[in-house]
């Protein structure tokens, strides 16, 4: 007998983009993203809200940070690298981490990664614990509801599957070109167009 398969709310979820990457196409006019990689931390009907990873923070420094946060020990036993996570509330901080560590108030994105936005991950990772990669984003980049969906249709992103390389290391300046390669994209042949048939 022949099981008739139900659509539900989480098959819908499935198409959108939580624990992807957005690269930010060539012709990006918007120069808060120009050449940005982002990684999405929710993609949902209700919006989206992702974390620039390739806008590295000069200041503060994560000791100057930890002094500011009366967070101990300074100097700590270990450094996260810190970024301007986007244009909204940068003013906050979101620690985006492996799941080897998760604190009371840390979302799950997937089965690789989380946020946190309390202090309970940068004691952790000054005293020397904490999760095994982590990043500081102050601010972050936030949608509402369909906005991003439509930036893609307009050829404004693309989007590929994340991985830790890409997001927790330390060489920005390449980043962005280096997110386009996983899709074995050569961004000199990229256009600003969006093509329909």
């Amino acid at each position: 007998m022949e099981q008739t398969r139900k659509s539900t709310a989480s098959d819908a979820s499935a198409d959108f983009l939580t624990g992807q990457l957005l690269i930010a196409m060539p012709a990006m006019e918007d120069p808060r993203f120009a050449q940005s990689v982002i990684y999405l931390c929710a993609h949902t009907p209700e919006g989206a809200m992702g974390l620039v990873l390739n806008r590295p923070l000069q200041r503060p420094k994560f000791d100057e940070l930890l002094r500011q946060l009366d967070v101990a020990p300074v100097p700590p036993a270990r450094r996260i690298r810190l970024c301007a996570g986007g244009p909204m509330d940068n003013a906050r901080g979101f620690v985006l981490h492996t799941t080897d560590w998760t604190g009371e108030g840390s979302l799950r994105v997937n089965d690789a990664l989380a946020l946190t936005a309390s202090l309970d991950v940068l004691k952790a990772i000054a005293e020397g614990n904490g999760p095994r990669e982590g990043l500081l984003a102050l601010g972050y980049a936030g949608w509402g509801p369909g906005q991003l969906d439509a930036e893609i249709q307009q050829n404004a992103w693309l989007s590929v599957p994340a991985d830790e390389t890409i997001v927790f290391d330390a060489d920005h300046d390449t980043k962005w070109r280096r997110a386009l390669g996983k899709l074995n994209i050569d961004p000199l042949l990229l256009s600003g167009a969006a093509g329909h048939a």
